[in-house]
């Protein structure tokens, strides 16, 4: 069994900085893709940030919206991703979401996780 635990959200003031965690654990052979998506109320689920790993070493795709505030990076030997959040707006407030695309064995079946979701709120 696969999970994926978030932390770092919480509340912080327009302008602001958060950094959020995503751990995997569990039975993992490769992860292939590694991302952060958000909702905000009463709106879908979007794309923040993704890194598709293959013999490029990984590309990361931004939404348009974080480009140049946010960077996702990750620490292959702990399974985690980060996503660094600068210059935090109203407008980021969301449950911002870990996903993982993986293999848990060395077969080519691939397996999709979410995490449990951390609420991340920019207001003064």
């Amino acid at each position: 069994q696969v999970q994926l635990v978030e932390s770092g959200g919480g509340l912080v003031q327009p302008g602001g900085s958060l950094r959020l965690s995503c751990a995997a654990s569990g039975n993992i052979f490769s992860i292939e893709v590694m991302g952060w998506y958000r909702q905000a109320p009463g709106k879908q689920r979007e794309l923040v940030a993704r890194v598709i790993y293959g013999r490029s070493g990984g590309m990361t795709d931004y939404a348009d919206s974080v480009k140049g505030r946010f960077a996702f990076s990750r620490d292959n030997a702990k399974n985690t991703g980060y996503l660094q959040m600068n210059s935090l707006q109203p407008e980021d407030t969301a449950v911002y979401y870990c996903n993982a695309v993986l293999r848990p064995t060395s077969t080519d079946i691939l397996y999709e996780y979410w995490g449990q979701g951390t609420q991340v709120t920019v207001s003064s």
